[in-house]
């Protein structure tokens, strides 16, 4: 085959240092606005973007040419640096992040989940969800270390 083809959809999820709630209202469209142009400009077109005042979820699709560890440096770095540039000179994202596959016949779910995020969050907190995905995605891992 002489083409390299790929559609590989991620759900990415990582929140600020600490769970603060660093993302204001006001900041909250502008920082969306500014996560889907650094996919964009990777090659990772998004699909979803959303989220509440300490996290975000990333819905896009993985470049073929990138490495998903790549587009979550890429995406963290320069959008922290981006909001302290808008007034939020404490803002940082906490170190690790989790990203999950996401069949094609499932986007539509993972659309529908993210953009009720607001609500989803008034009952429930970041680190239940979280949890949440790595159990459901059969992800192992140590409580230690999940939150730094």
């Amino acid at each position: 085959m002489p083409q390299s083809l790929s559609r590989v959809l991620l759900h990415m999820v990582f929140s600020t240092k600490d769970r603060q709630p660093l993302i204001s209202p006001d900041l909250c469209g502008k920082l969306h606005a500014y996560l889907i142009g650094v996919l964009r400009n990777l090659d990772c077109p998004s699909i979803q973007v959303g989220g509440t005042d300490d996290h975000v979820h990333l819905l896009l699709v993985l470049s073929r040419t990138r490495t998903i560890a790549g587009v979550v440096e890429e995406v963290k770095t320069s959008s922290s640096k981006w909001a302290k540039t808008q007034g939020v000179p404490a803002f940082a994202w906490q170190t690790g992040y989790g990203v999950f596959s996401v069949s094609e016949s499932r986007a539509d779910d993972v659309v529908a989940y993210i953009q009720g995020q607001e609500e989803h969050h008034r009952h429930r907190t970041f680190q239940d969800e979280f949890r949440e995905f790595l159990q459901r995605h059969q992800v192992p891992f140590d409580e230690r270390h999940v939150w730094a």
